[in-house]
């Protein structure tokens, strides 16, 4: 097996260090992490990418992932989008000439009513954007896409809600009219098993097909409640998604991109960790 299996950093910001998180990714059998834009510890782009350099040459890690800077690409300010593109280019500038990038998760900026309810998928995200917000965010990712085939590395939309790109429809659709093979899709199941519009896993995993860079994994309960927030975050192996059949489709599609397990639950993170991916090796063994 060729993929790699990466530590989502939620899992290790409960105050720790930037050598803490590597030591213990490292130490508990990950291949490497998912960052952040930034450590509040590192004042600079260069210093923070320094650090990471130092401390995964140090502990072993094999590679390392960012989950930003995204730019934002729904303003209506021309000047901020082009900003937000800039800097974006500019970590990236940095962070290639020190570190091995394969594909950093990345997205387009949020789509929301600031009136309305945040958790209403429904109305948010895509269901809300006007024309130019897609032409804006093919525009600024087409130019993303080509500094990202020269530093060698892919950018992968997260399907998030609230953003352009919150179901495996949506997101494909975006990834077809930038018309780059350096930008694709990180398939996050957890965010479209709670939109109301949510695609079947199969359908989701069929939907992306060749374009698909990353997955994240995690796993929620569905509560039996009439709320727009009707679920509660659990361990990997515990809730609504079952990862079997996603290993399966994955494999199917001949998926070779990393596995990122995420734990964005409250309680003793550092426990999580090791049992999402005792559960999550288990299950590699019996499917993959």
């Amino acid at each position: 097996m060729t993929n790699l299996i990466i530590l989502h950093v939620n899992y290790v910001e409960q105050g720790q260090s930037l050598e803490e998180m590597c030591r213990l990714a490292a130490k508990w059998g990950y291949d490497g992490i998912e960052f952040r834009r930034t450590h509040k510890d590192y004042p600079t782009d260069q210093a923070y990418i320094d650090a990471i350099a130092r401390w995964m040459d140090k502990t072993g890690l094999k590679t390392v992932l960012f989950g930003a800077p995204a730019p934002n690409l729904m303003t209506e300010d021309k000047a901020e989008r082009d900003r937000s593109v800039d800097a974006a280019i500019a970590f990236y500038r940095v962070a290639a000439k020190q570190l091995s990038l394969t594909v950093c998760n990345t997205f387009t900026g949020t789509l929301r009513d600031p009136a309305g309810d945040y958790y209403d998928f429904g109305r948010n995200g895509s269901a809300m954007a006007r024309p130019e917000q897609w032409d804006w965010a093919v525009a600024g990712f087409q130019v993303l896409g080509d500094v990202a085939a020269e530093l060698g590395f892919r950018f992968a939309f997260e399907t998030h809600n609230c953003y352009l790109h919150d179901l495996a429809k949506t997101t494909r659709e975006l990834v077809d009219r930038i018309a780059r093979p350096s930008v694709g899709i990180n398939l996050d199941y957890g965010n479209i098993a709670i939109h109301p519009k949510g695609e079947p896993l199969a359908e989701a995993i069929r939907m992306c097909g060749d374009r698909l860079y990353e997955v994240h994994l995690k796993n929620l309960f569905k509560l039996p409640i009439e709320e727009k927030r009707h679920w509660l975050p659990c361990g990997l192996a515990d809730g609504c998604i079952n990862h079997r059949e996603y290993l399966s489709g994955l494999k199917k599609l001949d998926y070779r991109g990393p596995f990122v397990l995420e734990a964005p639950r409250e309680g003793d993170r550092s426990w999580f960790a090791r049992e999402d991916l005792r559960y999550f090796k288990t299950l590699l063994d019996e499917v993959w």
